[in-house]
């Protein structure tokens, strides 16, 4: 069959949501003739192995443990039969499922073309296109997006340790694994960790140093760390992974893993159904084409780009994962619409971009982790010591006022100031409720908020969210 023949004005290259919205934008709202092209599933990472995927399970793995603080409140509740990970993974994945038609209807509504297909730059407006029936596509592009996104990464150098999944496969696992191993530190392993010991997997969590979180505020890292450890969860500290091999023993997909740690310096084993690779991502780019375009990539491999997304080619561009700024989905949706504008907007969004500062974001652990700003040593480090003011507090919540002094989790924030003005530059808030409190509070901050102003808010009571309103 001859190659087909294409021409648009922009050409996106991956369906996650950063292409995705960016393709939608430049169609639907400046009419531009807009092709997207996806190899995988629409709705890239997130929507599939990622946020969407995991916040189900992290919902799942919030009422194992409501059911287990009912009795607290003078509930006799008795479950009849162990949590029911295949038929929750079945209902997860037709969620999924339709999740992906909506992306592709979308797509329709607002007049983008979609091909399934595996895209490569030829040169630097042209893309040869692999379909799934073996044939072929050219297409002749005015503007290209490499919004391709990224993957996980399994170590090198450690034997057998293809034998081990990634956050791809956890959302593959048909069956509950009765012990599981993870290794990461990152909001990746801390999330999946939390979620299989709340559905009563015996988890361990492999980290290189004393804490995990390490990007994050103090605070965060030591607080968080303790109250896993209190939950139940094996942390091993200074820890380094040597062998993973099968268990024949044991036989089906049991596997040992040969390690080292701060307790075991000279080495020990542990027998696990299935071990996580939690280490990090990596761009997705191997046969991409960047070099016949010329597009440059930095030392990890991400495609290079701006604060417009502008790569080194002109008319060329990229965005989320693949060039590796901040690798949140809002971010990428913010960027690809921001892009859209400026490319095809007219002289109104000459000088559009998504600005990278203050930023929120949460990680779905056990309890939930919110964070906007600099974190009180970067801080210091970018204005002095003596230019910061810290306010920080540290309760019980009231939802656990019914439990033991065993059974309470910690609810910890901090605000970082800066100067006489005490603008707030970082917040960081640990416990129940606080991916939906950061939302709010970020508005604030990001509007340049400093600590008066937060002072001048009435406290809503009662309420955990108070704390940062009466701080002293």
């Amino acid at each position: 069959m001859a190659p087909i023949h294409k021409e648009c004005d922009y050409l996106v290259i991956g369906g996650g949501s950063g292409g995705l919205a960016s393709a939608r934008r430049a169609s639907g709202a400046y009419g531009a003739k807009t092709i997207a092209i996806e190899s995988n599933r629409l709705g890239g990472t997130c929507v599939n192995v990622g946020c969407v995927p995991k916040k189900v399970t992290w919902n799942a793995a919030a009422i194992a443990e409501t059911i287990h603080e009912a009795k607290s409140y003078g509930f006799s509740v008795e479950t009849t039969a162990p949590f029911d990970w295949k038929t929750f993974k079945h209902k997860r994945d037709a969620y999924v499922k339709r999740l992906n038609g909506i992306y592709e209807k979308n797509l329709d509504k607002d007049h983008v073309e979609y091909i399934h297909g595996r895209a490569h730059l030829t040169s630097a407006d042209s893309v040869e296109v692999k379909l799934d029936d073996g044939s072929t596509t050219t297409i002749k592009a005015k503007k290209i997006l490499l919004a391709t996104g990224g993957h996980p990464t399994i170590p090198e150098g450690i034997p057998g340790s293809e034998m081990g999944i990634t956050s791809d496969g956890f959302f593959d696992l048909e069956t509950q694994p009765k012990c599981v191993a993870l290794v990461g530190a990152g909001y990746i392993a801390v999330e999946m960790a939390g979620m299989f010991n709340a559905l009563g997997s015996e988890t361990h969590l492999f980290i290189r140093h004393e804490t995990f979180l390490r990007q994050f505020d103090p605070m965060i890292q030591e607080t968080i760390t303790k109250e896993y450890e209190r939950q139940g969860l094996h942390i091993h500290k200074n820890s380094n992974q040597t062998k993973l091999e099968k268990n024949t023993e044991k036989g089906g997909d049991w596997k040992t893993l040969h390690y080292t740690d701060k307790e075991h310096p000279d080495g020990a084993t542990l027998d696990v159904e299935c071990l996580l690779w939690g280490i990090g991502r990596s761009p997705e780019v191997e046969d991409l084409g960047l070099q016949a375009a010329g597009v440059k990539q930095g030392k990890k491999g991400h495609v290079e780009a701006d604060e417009y997304q502008n790569t080194n080619v002109e008319n060329i561009y990229s965005l989320g994962d693949v060039s590796g700024k901040v690798e949140l989905t809002p971010v990428a949706i913010a960027a690809g619409r921001k892009l859209a504008d400026r490319l095809f907007g007219g002289p109104k969004y000459k000088d559009s971009k998504l600005d990278y500062s203050n930023i929120p974001s949460v990680v779905f652990a056990h309890p939930e982790v919110g964070t906007i700003g600099l974190s009180e040593p970067d801080a210091r480090e970018k204005y002095g010591d003596k230019n910061i003011k810290v306010y920080e507090s540290d309760f019980t919540a009231m939802y656990y006022a019914m439990m033991e002094p065993e059974e309470k989790a910690p609810t910890k924030y901090k605000l970082v100031c800066y100067g006489e003005e005490e603008k707030v530059v970082g917040m960081h808030i640990l416990g129940v409720g606080s991916s939906e409190m950061l939302q709010g509070f970020g508005v604030a901050i990001k509007m340049g908020a400093r600590k008066r102003d937060f002072d001048s808010c009435v406290a809503i009571h009662p309420t955990s969210a108070e704390e940062l309103v009466t701080m002293k």
